[in-house]
């Protein structure tokens, strides 16, 4: 259940053979992706569990179960920033029930990423995941 946009960065990824172009790409997709502003960087919007700093703010238009969710995201870390602009690019757009129906572990592992991140950085996405997860679950209640 992946998005088009997801679908996308999937197909850029099989055309990548190299790890290396591969990182470089998420990179550069963290690097395309607008700043949070800095208003917005703060402990409500915190990601614990990630080695790097890392702000998630919801962007939910609608109410329910089939109101819309997107989101913002920021970190310090280059790599991260382009971790944010992956799960971006799964989720936004979708409804919140929709979310909570993303099995965002099989859809990473098709980029191979869960084969190439450190245990920290691995950790990291898991905790940006159960953020949306959450996020989601209390916009569709």
């Amino acid at each position: 259940m992946a998005t088009p946009a997801f679908e996308e960065i999937a197909e850029t990824f099989e055309f990548l053979d190299d790890w290396e172009d591969r990182y470089r790409h998420v990179i550069e997709l963290g690097k395309a992706m607008p700043e949070l502003d800095e208003a917005f960087r703060v402990p409500a919007t915190k990601v614990d569990g990630c080695a790097s700093q890392v702000w998630l703010l919801p962007r939910i238009a609608g109410q329910g179960a089939s109101a819309r969710f997107d989101f913002q995201g920021e970190s310090d870390a280059m790599i991260v920033r382009g971790l944010i602009a992956i799960l971006h690019a799964l989720y936004s757009g979708l409804s919140v029930s929709d979310v909570l129906k993303v099995d965002a572990t099989a859809e990473l592992k098709r980029l191979g990423l869960d084969e190439h991140l450190s245990q920290q950085r691995s950790n990291g996405v898991r905790a940006m995941i159960g953020r949306i997860r959450k996020l989601a679950t209390e916009a569709a209640a």
